[in-house]
C-alpha cells in the first residue's frame, strides 16, 4: 500500500500528525487508534491472515 493511501486511511480514526510520520509509524498509529496492537513488522510468522497490513508486514513470509 502506498504512503498516500495509508495517510488517507489515517484520517478515518483521526490520527494526529499523520502527514509527518514515516510509513511504519503511521501504520502503528492507525493500529492503536483502531484499538489494535501496534505490531506492524514486529512479529515474524504472524497468524493474523485478515490483517490489512499483512502483505507489507509479512513480505518475507510471502516470498518463502
Amino acid at each position: 500500500m502506498k504512503v498516500s493511501e495509508i495517510r488517507q486511511k489515517a484520517r478515518e480514526p483521526r490520527v494526529k500528525n499523520y502527514s509527518r510520520m514515516r510509513k511504519d509509524q503511521l501504520i502503528r498509529a492507525i493500529q492503536i487508534a483502531e484499538g489494535n496492537s501496534d505490531c506492524y513488522k514486529r512479529i515474524q510468522g504472524c497468524g493474523q491472515m485478515d490483517c490489512l497490513w499483512r502483505e507489507d508486514c509479512q513480505e518475507e513470509d510471502v516470498l518463502n
